[in-house]
């Protein structure tokens, strides 16, 4: 059983014809069960940001508008894998077996990138090839 994992959000888009990464968010979780939590948790917060409630006090009247149905709606998709348990219950297999687990979704202008790995596997990797080197 893998005991710790690397979380981190990332925000990807194109800036002057170059695809350009903004970290958004990282953490080291002590466990499997906080891994899960933290990313679902930034799944939450970027569906917010990009969907926030119009009546909310932060925006004048008329600020924010509904997008035609031909856009992605990336914070239903979010929202949606936050909600999934069975989705839930795979992620958290895949971490517990020592693999990457990456989950993302676009629109037309970003993408939208959580990763989570476990820190050991991520130590095993490092030192894997070193440990094939052939000696002749």
């Amino acid at each position: 059983m893998h005991d710790e994992f690397l979380c981190h959000v990332t925000a990807y888009g194109m800036c002057d014809g170059r695809r350009i990464g903004v970290p958004l968010g990282t953490y080291r979780a002590p466990t499997l069960a906080l891994a899960l939590w933290w990313l679902r948790d930034r799944a939450s917060w970027i569906a917010e940001r990009l969907d926030p409630t119009p009546e909310g006090p932060a925006f004048p009247a008329g600020a924010l508008v509904p997008v035609p149905d031909t856009v992605v709606d990336v914070p239903a998709l979010l929202r949606g894998w936050c909600a999934d348990d069975a989705r839930q219950e795979l992620v958290a297999d895949e971490l517990a077996g020592g693999r990457l687990v990456r989950i993302a979704a676009s629109d037309d202008t970003t993408e939208y990138e959580l990763l989570a790995e476990s820190v050991d596997a991520v130590r095993m990797q490092r030192v894997l090839p070193v440990l094939v080197v052939p000696v002749a």
